[in-house]
Protein backbone atom coordinates (compact mmCIF):
# COMPACT_ATOMS: atom_id res chain seq x y z
CA UNK A 1 0.00 0.00 0.00
CA UNK A 2 1.06 3.52 -1.25
CA UNK A 3 1.90 6.00 1.80
CA UNK A 4 -0.81 8.18 0.28
CA UNK A 5 -3.69 5.92 0.30
CA UNK A 6 -4.59 5.40 4.35
CA UNK A 7 -4.01 9.58 3.95
CA UNK A 8 -6.92 9.71 1.28
CA UNK A 9 -9.39 7.27 3.54
CA UNK A 10 -8.47 9.14 6.92
CA UNK A 11 -9.74 12.26 4.77
CA UNK A 12 -12.62 10.57 3.90
CA UNK A 13 -13.46 8.86 6.94
CA UNK A 14 -13.02 12.55 8.96
CA UNK A 15 -15.58 14.74 6.52
CA UNK A 16 -17.91 15.28 8.85
CA UNK A 17 -15.81 16.61 11.46
CA UNK A 18 -13.85 18.87 8.87
CA UNK A 19 -17.27 20.38 8.13
CA UNK A 20 -17.92 20.90 11.65
CA UNK A 21 -14.48 22.94 11.66
CA UNK A 22 -15.20 24.81 8.95
CA UNK A 23 -18.57 26.01 9.96
CA UNK A 24 -16.78 27.07 13.60
CA UNK A 25 -14.65 29.33 11.24
CA UNK A 26 -17.44 30.45 8.79
CA UNK A 27 -19.68 31.53 11.83
CA UNK A 28 -16.65 34.49 13.02
CA UNK A 29 -17.66 37.75 11.40
CA UNK A 30 -13.57 38.57 9.83
CA UNK A 31 -14.83 41.37 7.75
CA UNK A 32 -11.47 43.30 7.13
CA UNK A 33 -12.67 46.40 5.62
CA UNK A 34 -15.00 47.19 8.29
CA UNK A 35 -13.16 48.32 11.17
CA UNK A 36 -16.19 47.57 13.39
CA UNK A 37 -15.38 43.64 12.69
CA UNK A 38 -11.83 44.24 13.82
CA UNK A 39 -12.12 42.42 17.25
CA UNK A 40 -14.09 39.36 14.50
CA UNK A 41 -11.25 39.40 12.51
CA UNK A 42 -8.58 38.89 15.51
CA UNK A 43 -10.77 35.95 16.57
CA UNK A 44 -10.34 34.36 13.34
CA UNK A 45 -6.76 34.51 13.19
CA UNK A 46 -6.63 33.06 16.94
CA UNK A 47 -8.89 29.86 15.89
CA UNK A 48 -6.68 29.54 13.01
CA UNK A 49 -3.92 29.06 15.82
CA UNK A 50 -5.72 27.11 18.13
CA UNK A 51 -6.64 24.48 15.27
CA UNK A 52 -3.23 24.30 14.05
CA UNK A 53 -1.42 23.71 17.11
CA UNK A 54 -3.82 21.17 17.85
CA UNK A 55 -1.72 19.41 14.91
CA UNK A 56 1.32 20.10 15.80
CA UNK A 57 2.46 23.37 14.11
CA UNK A 58 4.11 25.86 15.74
CA UNK A 59 1.50 28.65 14.71
CA UNK A 60 1.30 32.27 16.11
CA UNK A 61 -0.70 35.40 15.90
CA UNK A 62 1.46 37.78 14.11
CA UNK A 63 0.23 41.94 14.88
CA UNK A 64 0.51 44.63 12.19
CA UNK A 65 -0.57 48.42 11.94
CA UNK A 66 -4.10 46.20 10.99
CA UNK A 67 -5.59 42.99 11.20
CA UNK A 68 -3.11 40.27 12.12
CA UNK A 69 -1.17 37.80 9.82
CA UNK A 70 -0.88 33.32 10.66
CA UNK A 71 1.96 32.17 10.56
CA UNK A 72 2.79 28.30 11.30
CA UNK A 73 5.65 26.17 10.94
CA UNK A 74 6.29 22.36 10.90
CA UNK A 75 9.08 20.38 10.11
CA UNK A 76 9.55 17.72 7.03
CA UNK A 77 11.91 14.91 6.40
CA UNK A 78 15.53 15.82 5.77
CA UNK A 79 16.40 16.84 2.26
CA UNK A 80 11.98 17.62 1.31
CA UNK A 81 11.43 20.20 0.03
CA UNK A 82 10.10 23.45 1.60
CA UNK A 83 6.74 25.06 0.31
CA UNK A 84 4.67 28.18 1.76
CA UNK A 85 1.04 27.62 1.47
CA UNK A 86 -1.25 31.31 1.33
CA UNK A 87 -4.81 31.87 1.77
CA UNK A 88 -6.82 34.55 3.72
CA UNK A 89 -9.15 34.40 6.11
CA UNK A 90 -10.98 37.89 6.00
CA UNK A 91 -14.02 38.25 4.02
CA UNK A 92 -15.80 40.82 2.00
CA UNK A 93 -18.63 42.44 3.15
CA UNK A 94 -22.39 40.71 3.25
CA UNK A 95 -24.45 43.83 1.48
CA UNK A 96 -27.00 43.67 0.46
CA UNK A 97 -28.60 42.01 3.55
CA UNK A 98 -31.78 41.16 2.47
CA UNK A 99 -30.58 39.65 -0.71
CA UNK A 100 -29.33 36.84 0.87
CA UNK A 101 -31.63 33.54 1.42
CA UNK A 102 -29.96 33.04 4.88
CA UNK A 103 -27.92 34.67 7.71
CA UNK A 104 -24.46 34.72 5.98
CA UNK A 105 -22.48 33.86 9.36
CA UNK A 106 -24.54 30.65 10.01
CA UNK A 107 -23.36 28.27 7.44
CA UNK A 108 -25.31 25.13 6.14
CA UNK A 109 -24.81 21.94 4.32
CA UNK A 110 -27.87 22.35 1.69
CA UNK A 111 -28.68 19.74 -1.26
CA UNK A 112 -29.51 21.66 -4.51
CA UNK A 113 -29.88 18.87 -6.62
CA UNK A 114 -29.67 14.91 -6.45
CA UNK A 115 -26.43 14.15 -5.42
CA UNK A 116 -25.32 17.63 -5.18
CA UNK A 117 -24.68 19.45 -1.83
CA UNK A 118 -22.94 22.84 -1.24
CA UNK A 119 -21.72 24.67 1.51
CA UNK A 120 -23.42 28.10 1.85
CA UNK A 121 -22.20 31.36 4.09
CA UNK A 122 -20.09 34.25 3.33
CA UNK A 123 -16.31 32.77 3.08
CA UNK A 124 -17.23 29.48 2.28
CA UNK A 125 -15.46 29.67 -0.95
CA UNK A 126 -13.50 33.19 -0.58
CA UNK A 127 -10.85 31.96 0.92
CA UNK A 128 -11.88 30.32 4.47
CA UNK A 129 -13.08 26.73 2.56
CA UNK A 130 -10.26 27.02 0.42
CA UNK A 131 -7.65 27.46 2.53
CA UNK A 132 -8.95 24.75 5.10
CA UNK A 133 -8.61 22.07 2.20
CA UNK A 134 -4.88 22.51 3.31
CA UNK A 135 -5.32 22.08 6.43
CA UNK A 136 -7.27 19.44 6.55
CA UNK A 137 -5.11 17.38 4.34
CA UNK A 138 -2.06 18.14 6.78
CA UNK A 139 -4.26 17.01 9.67
CA UNK A 140 -4.78 13.83 7.84
CA UNK A 141 -1.22 13.09 7.24
CA UNK A 142 -0.53 13.83 10.57
CA UNK A 143 -3.41 11.46 12.03
CA UNK A 144 -1.94 8.76 9.61
CA UNK A 145 1.50 9.03 9.59
CA UNK A 146 2.61 11.18 12.62
CA UNK A 147 4.25 14.20 10.73
CA UNK A 148 3.81 16.06 7.15
CA UNK A 149 5.58 14.71 3.90
CA UNK A 150 7.61 17.80 3.81
CA UNK A 151 8.56 21.22 5.55
CA UNK A 152 5.32 23.27 5.17
CA UNK A 153 5.22 27.01 6.22
CA UNK A 154 1.54 28.66 5.86
CA UNK A 155 0.77 31.91 5.60
CA UNK A 156 -2.85 33.34 6.40
CA UNK A 157 -3.75 37.02 5.76
CA UNK A 158 -6.81 39.12 7.03
CA UNK A 159 -6.46 42.04 4.76
CA UNK A 160 -6.64 40.32 1.41
CA UNK A 161 -10.48 41.93 0.70
CA UNK A 162 -9.44 45.03 2.39
CA UNK A 163 -6.01 45.92 -0.69
CA UNK A 164 -3.39 44.52 1.58
CA UNK A 165 -2.17 47.10 3.17
CA UNK A 166 -0.15 45.38 5.81
CA UNK A 167 1.31 42.28 3.70
CA UNK A 168 4.42 43.80 1.58
CA UNK A 169 6.12 45.18 4.63
CA UNK A 170 5.22 42.29 6.49
CA UNK A 171 6.45 39.82 3.67
CA UNK A 172 9.79 42.20 3.76
CA UNK A 173 9.99 42.30 7.22
CA UNK A 174 9.76 38.54 7.67
CA UNK A 175 11.81 37.31 4.64
CA UNK A 176 14.12 35.01 6.10
CA UNK A 177 11.39 33.01 7.70
CA UNK A 178 9.02 32.91 5.18
CA UNK A 179 11.12 32.30 1.98
CA UNK A 180 10.48 28.59 0.61
CA UNK A 181 11.26 26.58 -2.46
CA UNK A 182 8.31 27.47 -3.58
CA UNK A 183 4.45 28.86 -2.88
CA UNK A 184 1.09 27.63 -3.06
CA UNK A 185 -1.58 29.73 -3.84
CA UNK A 186 -5.15 28.72 -3.31
CA UNK A 187 -6.77 31.54 -3.84
CA UNK A 188 -7.87 30.29 -8.15
CA UNK A 189 -10.53 28.45 -9.15
CA UNK A 190 -11.73 24.99 -11.33
CA UNK A 191 -12.22 24.89 -15.42
CA UNK A 192 -15.30 23.16 -14.24
CA UNK A 193 -16.95 20.98 -11.89
CA UNK A 194 -15.10 17.87 -13.09
CA UNK A 195 -12.18 19.73 -14.32
CA UNK A 196 -9.59 20.82 -12.02
CA UNK A 197 -6.91 23.64 -13.18
CA UNK A 198 -3.37 25.30 -12.38
CA UNK A 199 -3.10 28.81 -13.14
CA UNK A 200 0.30 29.00 -15.01
CA UNK A 201 0.48 32.85 -15.98
CA UNK A 202 -1.21 35.95 -14.39
CA UNK A 203 -1.36 39.68 -16.33
CA UNK A 204 0.53 42.50 -14.95
CA UNK A 205 -0.81 45.91 -15.14
CA UNK A 206 0.28 49.76 -16.08
CA UNK A 207 -2.25 52.32 -15.38
CA UNK A 208 -1.84 55.61 -16.71
CA UNK A 209 -4.57 58.55 -16.74
CA UNK A 210 -3.77 61.29 -18.93
CA UNK A 211 -5.03 65.04 -19.04
CA UNK A 212 -4.50 67.46 -22.66
CA UNK A 213 -4.51 70.60 -21.84
CA UNK A 214 -5.97 73.44 -24.81
CA UNK A 215 -7.61 76.97 -24.12
CA UNK A 216 -7.18 78.73 -20.90
CA UNK A 217 -10.95 78.39 -20.57
CA UNK A 218 -13.78 76.34 -21.77
CA UNK A 219 -14.58 78.52 -25.01
CA UNK A 220 -18.24 79.33 -27.26
CA UNK A 221 -17.58 76.72 -29.88
CA UNK A 222 -19.38 79.31 -32.23
CA UNK A 223 -16.86 82.30 -31.77
CA UNK A 224 -13.87 79.52 -31.63
CA UNK A 225 -15.06 76.38 -33.67
CA UNK A 226 -12.37 75.67 -36.03
CA UNK A 227 -9.60 78.11 -35.02
CA UNK A 228 -9.02 76.93 -31.80
CA UNK A 229 -7.77 73.19 -30.98
CA UNK A 230 -10.01 71.21 -29.21
CA UNK A 231 -8.59 68.63 -26.38
CA UNK A 232 -11.34 65.94 -26.96
CA UNK A 233 -10.76 65.81 -30.67
CA UNK A 234 -6.82 65.56 -29.78
CA UNK A 235 -6.81 63.16 -27.35
CA UNK A 236 -9.32 60.84 -28.92
CA UNK A 237 -6.92 61.08 -31.93
CA UNK A 238 -4.08 59.39 -30.00
CA UNK A 239 -6.20 56.74 -28.64
CA UNK A 240 -7.83 55.95 -31.95
CA UNK A 241 -4.09 55.25 -32.89
CA UNK A 242 -2.88 53.13 -30.39
CA UNK A 243 -5.08 49.76 -32.50
CA UNK A 244 -3.98 49.14 -35.73
CA UNK A 245 -7.20 47.89 -38.08
CA UNK A 246 -5.97 44.17 -36.94
CA UNK A 247 -6.20 44.94 -33.24
CA UNK A 248 -2.66 45.43 -32.85
CA UNK A 249 -1.28 47.51 -30.09
CA UNK A 250 0.77 50.19 -32.16
CA UNK A 251 3.39 51.51 -29.57
CA UNK A 252 6.76 51.06 -30.45
CA UNK A 253 8.19 48.62 -28.57
CA UNK A 254 5.17 47.61 -26.77
CA UNK A 255 5.47 43.67 -27.96
CA UNK A 256 9.12 43.80 -26.83
CA UNK A 257 9.21 40.63 -24.04
CA UNK A 258 5.70 39.04 -26.12
CA UNK A 259 6.22 35.46 -26.08
CA UNK A 260 4.09 32.75 -28.18
CA UNK A 261 2.53 30.60 -26.20
CA UNK A 262 3.64 26.90 -26.97
CA UNK A 263 1.54 25.00 -29.48
CA UNK A 264 0.93 21.94 -27.32
CA UNK A 265 -0.74 24.83 -24.59
CA UNK A 266 -2.58 26.39 -27.52
CA UNK A 267 -4.23 23.36 -28.16
CA UNK A 268 -4.90 21.99 -24.84
CA UNK A 269 -6.80 25.36 -24.39
CA UNK A 270 -8.75 24.76 -27.84
CA UNK A 271 -9.40 21.08 -26.15
CA UNK A 272 -11.65 23.33 -23.45
CA UNK A 273 -14.75 24.31 -25.95
CA UNK A 274 -14.74 28.01 -25.52
CA UNK A 275 -15.74 30.12 -28.63
CA UNK A 276 -15.75 33.39 -28.99
CA UNK A 277 -19.65 33.11 -29.08
CA UNK A 278 -20.09 31.25 -25.91
CA UNK A 279 -17.16 33.58 -23.97
CA UNK A 280 -19.12 36.78 -25.27
CA UNK A 281 -22.68 36.04 -25.46
CA UNK A 282 -22.76 35.77 -21.71
CA UNK A 283 -22.60 39.71 -22.21
CA UNK A 284 -24.77 40.10 -24.95
CA UNK A 285 -21.57 40.23 -27.85
CA UNK A 286 -20.42 37.81 -29.90
CA UNK A 287 -17.43 39.42 -32.58
CA UNK A 288 -13.45 39.22 -30.63
CA UNK A 289 -11.96 42.59 -30.81
CA UNK A 290 -8.35 42.16 -29.61
CA UNK A 291 -6.01 40.67 -32.26
CA UNK A 292 -6.89 38.76 -35.46
CA UNK A 293 -6.05 35.28 -35.81
CA UNK A 294 -6.20 34.04 -32.03
CA UNK A 295 -8.59 32.69 -29.74
CA UNK A 296 -10.53 34.18 -27.25
CA UNK A 297 -8.75 32.45 -24.66
CA UNK A 298 -5.68 33.61 -26.10
CA UNK A 299 -6.79 36.71 -25.91
CA UNK A 300 -7.64 36.99 -22.49
CA UNK A 301 -4.82 34.93 -20.58
CA UNK A 302 -1.80 35.31 -23.13
CA UNK A 303 -1.72 38.47 -25.11
CA UNK A 304 -1.64 42.35 -23.68
CA UNK A 305 -3.94 44.93 -24.22
CA UNK A 306 -4.53 48.26 -24.20
CA UNK A 307 -7.76 49.33 -23.01
CA UNK A 308 -9.70 52.83 -22.20
CA UNK A 309 -11.33 52.93 -18.80
CA UNK A 310 -12.94 56.14 -18.77
CA UNK A 311 -13.13 59.26 -21.06
CA UNK A 312 -14.18 63.27 -20.22
CA UNK A 313 -14.25 66.39 -21.60
CA UNK A 314 -16.24 69.45 -22.06
CA UNK A 315 -20.16 69.39 -20.80
CA UNK A 316 -21.30 66.12 -20.05
CA UNK A 317 -24.53 67.59 -18.20
CA UNK A 318 -28.32 67.03 -19.27
CA UNK A 319 -29.17 69.18 -22.01
CA UNK A 320 -26.89 70.73 -24.85
CA UNK A 321 -23.83 72.88 -24.11
CA UNK A 322 -21.94 74.56 -27.24
CA UNK A 323 -18.54 74.52 -25.58
CA UNK A 324 -14.95 73.70 -26.71
CA UNK A 325 -13.47 72.16 -23.60
CA UNK A 326 -10.31 73.59 -22.07
CA UNK A 327 -8.79 70.06 -21.00
CA UNK A 328 -10.26 66.57 -21.77
CA UNK A 329 -8.66 63.29 -19.68
CA UNK A 330 -8.55 59.75 -20.17
CA UNK A 331 -8.08 56.78 -18.13
CA UNK A 332 -5.82 54.07 -20.06
CA UNK A 333 -4.79 50.26 -18.90
CA UNK A 334 -2.58 48.03 -19.94
CA UNK A 335 -2.82 44.65 -19.09
CA UNK A 336 1.32 42.66 -19.88
CA UNK A 337 2.29 39.42 -20.24
CA UNK A 338 5.26 37.10 -20.45
CA UNK A 339 8.28 39.68 -19.88
CA UNK A 340 6.50 43.41 -20.74
CA UNK A 341 8.41 45.71 -18.52
CA UNK A 342 5.72 47.79 -16.78
CA UNK A 343 8.29 50.87 -16.80
CA UNK A 344 8.87 50.81 -20.29
CA UNK A 345 5.04 50.81 -21.62
CA UNK A 346 4.43 53.81 -19.76
CA UNK A 347 7.24 55.30 -21.04
CA UNK A 348 6.61 54.56 -24.45
CA UNK A 349 2.69 55.00 -23.93
CA UNK A 350 4.13 59.11 -22.90
CA UNK A 351 5.85 59.47 -25.61
CA UNK A 352 3.44 58.05 -28.23
CA UNK A 353 1.21 61.12 -26.75
CA UNK A 354 3.07 63.52 -26.52
CA UNK A 355 3.99 63.07 -29.83
CA UNK A 356 0.45 63.93 -30.98
CA UNK A 357 0.05 67.05 -28.82
CA UNK A 358 0.18 70.34 -30.92
CA UNK A 359 2.75 72.97 -29.84
CA UNK A 360 0.22 75.15 -28.43
CA UNK A 361 -1.05 72.29 -26.18
CA UNK A 362 0.30 70.40 -23.20
CA UNK A 363 -0.25 67.47 -21.60
CA UNK A 364 0.07 65.55 -18.06
CA UNK A 365 0.05 62.12 -16.86
CA UNK A 366 -0.90 60.45 -13.55
CA UNK A 367 0.31 57.17 -12.71
CA UNK A 368 -2.07 54.56 -11.44
CA UNK A 369 0.04 51.59 -10.63
CA UNK A 370 2.28 48.90 -11.92
CA UNK A 371 2.99 45.15 -11.99
CA UNK A 372 4.48 42.95 -14.49
CA UNK A 373 3.14 39.96 -15.44
CA UNK A 374 3.92 36.26 -14.02
CA UNK A 375 4.27 33.33 -15.92
CA UNK A 376 5.44 29.91 -14.85
CA UNK A 377 7.38 28.23 -16.95
CA UNK A 378 5.57 25.49 -18.71
CA UNK A 379 8.23 22.59 -18.11
CA UNK A 380 8.40 22.92 -14.38
CA UNK A 381 8.48 19.54 -12.67
CA UNK A 382 6.26 20.43 -9.96
CA UNK A 383 4.17 22.02 -12.23
CA UNK A 384 3.97 18.59 -14.21
CA UNK A 385 3.75 16.52 -10.81
CA UNK A 386 0.93 18.67 -9.24
CA UNK A 387 -1.16 18.25 -12.83
CA UNK A 388 -0.57 14.50 -12.46
CA UNK A 389 -1.46 14.46 -9.00
CA UNK A 390 -4.87 16.38 -9.45
CA UNK A 391 -5.45 14.56 -12.66
CA UNK A 392 -5.81 11.02 -10.79
CA UNK A 393 -8.46 12.39 -7.79
CA UNK A 394 -10.81 14.57 -10.55
CA UNK A 395 -13.12 12.93 -13.06
CA UNK A 396 -11.26 14.79 -15.81
CA UNK A 397 -7.82 15.56 -16.60
CA UNK A 398 -6.43 18.90 -14.84
CA UNK A 399 -5.55 21.76 -17.35
CA UNK A 400 -3.20 24.44 -17.27
CA UNK A 401 -5.08 27.94 -17.74
CA UNK A 402 -3.67 31.10 -17.30
CA UNK A 403 -5.97 34.82 -15.32
CA UNK A 404 -6.73 37.58 -17.22
CA UNK A 405 -6.25 39.49 -14.16
CA UNK A 406 -4.05 39.81 -11.32
CA UNK A 407 -3.37 38.28 -7.92
CA UNK A 408 -0.91 40.64 -6.19
CA UNK A 409 0.47 38.00 -3.56
CA UNK A 410 2.36 36.31 -6.16
CA UNK A 411 4.11 39.04 -7.32
CA UNK A 412 4.90 39.54 -3.72
CA UNK A 413 6.24 36.59 -3.07
CA UNK A 414 8.37 36.60 -6.51
CA UNK A 415 9.87 40.45 -5.32
CA UNK A 416 10.01 39.81 -1.63
CA UNK A 417 10.72 36.09 -1.12
CA UNK A 418 12.07 35.35 -4.64
CA UNK A 419 9.58 32.20 -5.02
CA UNK A 420 7.39 31.08 -7.88
CA UNK A 421 3.70 30.21 -6.78
CA UNK A 422 1.58 27.10 -7.92
CA UNK A 423 -1.99 28.53 -8.06
CA UNK A 424 -4.53 25.70 -7.60
CA UNK A 425 -7.77 26.15 -6.18
CA UNK A 426 -11.11 24.38 -6.20
CA UNK A 427 -13.81 27.35 -6.34
CA UNK A 428 -16.04 27.56 -9.21
CA UNK A 429 -17.61 30.24 -11.15
CA UNK A 430 -21.15 30.33 -9.89
CA UNK A 431 -19.89 29.89 -6.21
CA UNK A 432 -20.99 34.06 -5.20
CA UNK A 433 -17.72 34.96 -4.20
CA UNK A 434 -17.84 38.87 -3.06
CA UNK A 435 -22.04 38.40 -3.72
CA UNK A 436 -24.83 37.68 -1.75
CA UNK A 437 -25.39 33.83 -1.01
CA UNK A 438 -22.16 32.81 -1.44
CA UNK A 439 -21.60 29.19 -1.54
CA UNK A 440 -18.48 26.01 -2.01
CA UNK A 441 -19.50 23.00 -3.48
CA UNK A 442 -18.97 20.11 -0.97
CA UNK A 443 -17.16 18.33 -3.99
CA UNK A 444 -14.82 21.40 -3.66
CA UNK A 445 -13.95 21.11 -0.40
CA UNK A 446 -14.21 17.11 0.26
CA UNK A 447 -12.02 16.65 -3.02
CA UNK A 448 -9.76 19.82 -2.54
CA UNK A 449 -8.61 18.07 0.76
CA UNK A 450 -7.78 14.72 -1.43
CA UNK A 451 -6.37 16.79 -4.36
CA UNK A 452 -3.77 18.63 -1.48
CA UNK A 453 -2.83 15.42 -0.03
CA UNK A 454 -2.20 13.87 -3.55
CA UNK A 455 -0.01 17.32 -4.41
CA UNK A 456 1.82 17.25 -1.23
CA UNK A 457 2.83 13.41 -1.91
CA UNK A 458 3.59 13.83 -5.65
CA UNK A 459 6.04 16.71 -5.07
CA UNK A 460 7.82 15.10 -2.42
CA UNK A 461 9.04 11.94 -4.29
Amino acid sequence: MSRLSPVLDRIDQSLDNSLDRLFSLLRIRSISTDPEFAADCRKGAEWLVEDLSSIGFDASVRNTPGHPMVVAHHDGPEGSPHVLFYGHYDVQPVDPLELWHDDPFAPALKEVEPGRKVITGRGSADDKGQLMTFVEACRAWKAVHGGLPCRITLLFEGEEESGSPSLKPFLEANAEELKADFALVCDTGMWDRDTPAISTALRGLVGEEVVVHAADRDLHSGEFGGAAANPIRILARALADIHDENGRVTIPGFYDGVEETPSQVLKSWETLGETAESFLGQVGLSVPSGEKGRSVLELVWARPTAEFNGITGGYTGKGFKTVIASQASAKVSFRLVHKQDPAKIRAAFRKFVEERIPADCSVEFHEHGGSPAIQLSYDSPFLANAKDALSDEWPKPAVMIAMGGSIPIVGDFQTYLGMESLLVGFGLSDDRIHSPNEKYELSSFHKGQRSWARILDALTK
